[in-house]
């Protein structure tokens, strides 16, 4: 299932990826950030699941946020996956 998440407190604005079961793929952020960054989390995620992306880049924040690209990240496949598991 294609996903578009609308971030808060981040450079980016948008992030897209595909989510099936719980696996993570094609991730894409949109509209600002830091570009190493923004190409460097998706390869590092790509394949992953929800519960690794948590572990790992869940939690991180970038300066006085409060949250981070790579939060933002952690916070839309969770949302995904406990959505796309109610419309099961």
């Amino acid at each position: 299932m294609e996903y578009n998440f609308k971030t808060e407190n981040t450079c980016a604005q948008e992030i897209e990826f595909t989510i099936e079961g719980n696996i993570v793929t094609n991730v894409k952020f949109l509209g600002g950030g830091c570009p190493g960054n923004l190409q460097a989390l998706p390869r590092l995620v790509e394949g992953m699941t929800v519960e690794e992306i948590e572990e790992k880049i869940g939690g991180i924040i970038c300066g006085r946020r409060g949250t981070s690209c790579a939060d933002q990240l952690a916070k839309a496949v969770r949302k995904a996956y406990e959505e796309s598991k109610k419309s099961a």
